[in-house]
């Protein structure tokens, strides 16, 4: 005769070893999507506008990204309404056109992420891969700025430790390219130019970011619909900067005058991308993201060497590390146990 079932109350369930792994490939799956979309972007951008060849516009290559990204969420928020078209068109009407005045809102940041995506590649013309993809990260100070401005948000002195050697860094990066003729080098490039463009985009990086945080506090619309509602504004704004700053050559030309496979590859990068992150970035905590950026920097600055012919020194690499120990900085959340020092805003 067998032993009884043991009756024991005190044993605890045993953990989901499945949950916690499905949950370890997905960090990990998170960590690989991060690098190279961050990569990639930066170094596709800058072959795509160095290469050999007809030079496609960049305004339409902006305006064709964000018409592909429209039609994605489009599709995306069809399969949230159970793939019925009645619920379809419902969705889209009480969110859009009902609520009007929160579609409106959406069109400041909307508009400024199509000036913001026309200065990166005016910055990828100008400036290397790795130059380019160290100096973007001002958008961790700018968008701590807006965020002290608009949100009145407060910054812990590791932060405010960490924005001085993010700032500290990109300048010793800078003077490096500086001492190698600040001014006009081949193919008419200006590094001047090019870290002002960066600049410049770092800036309506933050106000956006923090201004579409802002407008999503207390909000139940859905981040693929929230997509819709910024694409619907920012498909007409592109059109119009096509318009402004390249219509002759448009009419000359046509509008996909230098388009061939790679450029509707960075099309689909730059359009798919920022979704991408946005659906693994739930998986990754501020080390993830952190170590992510970090890698990802790394990466343009192989590459560089291998491919555009970036000449590696003691002071870029300095001046990296400062930027990638600051990524880390900034990102890190002390014990919660233990009161943290905190610095208001100015």
């Amino acid at each position: 005769m067998g032993l009884p079932p043991s009756s024991d109350t005190n044993s605890k369930p045993m953990p989901d070893i499945n949950s916690n792994s499905r949950v370890n490939k997905l960090k990990y799956l998170s960590l690989v999507t991060l690098v190279v979309q961050n990569a990639a972007l930066a170094l596709s951008m800058r072959f795509g506008r160095t290469r050999e060849g007809d030079m496609f516009l960049s305004s339409t290559a902006v305006l064709t990204s964000e018409v592909v990204k429209f039609f994605i969420c489009l599709y995306v928020v069809y399969c949230e309404c159970e793939k019925s078209v009645d619920k379809w068109i419902a969705n889209l009407k009480s969110t859009i056109v009902v609520n009007y005045r929160d579609t409106m809102k959406v069109c400041v940041p909307s508009m400024v992420y199509v000036v913001q995506n026309n200065l990166l590649y005016v910055a990828a013309s100008h400036l290397d891969a790795a130059t380019y993809q160290v100096t973007y990260q001002l958008k961790i100070l700018t968008t701590a700025i807006f965020s002290i401005v608009m949100l009145r948000k407060k910054l812990i002195i590791t932060q405010w430790t960490a924005l001085l050697l993010l700032v500290l860094g990109v300048i010793l990066v800078q003077l490096v390219q500086t001492e190698h003729k600040a001014t006009a080098t081949d193919g008419g490039q200006n590094r001047i130019v090019g870290f002002v463009a960066a600049i410049s985009a770092c800036c309506l990086s933050g106000f956006a970011g923090v201004f579409f945080e802002k407008i999503l506090k207390g909000s139940s619309i859905s981040v693929w619909m929230r997509n819709v509602q910024l694409s619907m504004c920012s498909v007409p704004f592109a059109i119009v900067t096509c318009l402004l700053s390249d219509f002759s050559a448009i009419r000359n030309n046509g509008f996909f005058f230098g388009y061939d496979f790679f450029v509707w590859y960075l099309v689909i990068l730059q359009a798919t991308g920022g979704l991408l992150v946005a659906m693994v970035v739930k998986y990754a905590d501020n080390i993830l993201k952190g170590f992510a950026t970090s890698l990802a920097i790394v990466v343009a600055c192989v590459a560089s060497i291998l491919f555009f012919d970036f000449q590696l020194s003691l002071q870029f690499s300095f001046g990296t590390t400062l930027v990638i120990s600051s990524i880390f900085m900034y990102g890190y959340q002390p014990p919660t146990g233990k009161p943290s020092s905190v610095i208001s805003k100015v």
